[in-house]
């Protein structure tokens, strides 16, 4: 699937995992289950969680630590695919 199709098919996909102050750490097994069970999933980055960091740094180290791959960064979403 190409990156242009995954876009697409995260356009509609509803916000699943937040990551709040308690930073990355509390949702990376519930990320790593998510994608397991559908290859595509939409995360949302509050402002709390960033504290000195960019949405993009940070879905980058959650796609590391979950196995998956970031499709893309929009605001304070990303979107990550297995």
């Amino acid at each position: 699937m190409d990156e242009q199709e995954l876009r697409s098919r995260a356009h509609d996909l509803d916000i699943t995992v937040w990551v709040g102050k308690g930073g990355l750490d509390p949702v990376v097994e519930e990320a790593s289950d998510q994608l397991a069970d559908r290859d595509l999933i939409k995360v949302k980055f509050l402002r709390a969680a960033r504290g000195g960091t960019t949405v993009e740094e940070l879905a980058a180290e959650l796609a590391d630590r979950t196995g998956a791959a970031v499709v893309e960064t929009r605001g304070n979403t990303g979107v990550l695919h297995r």
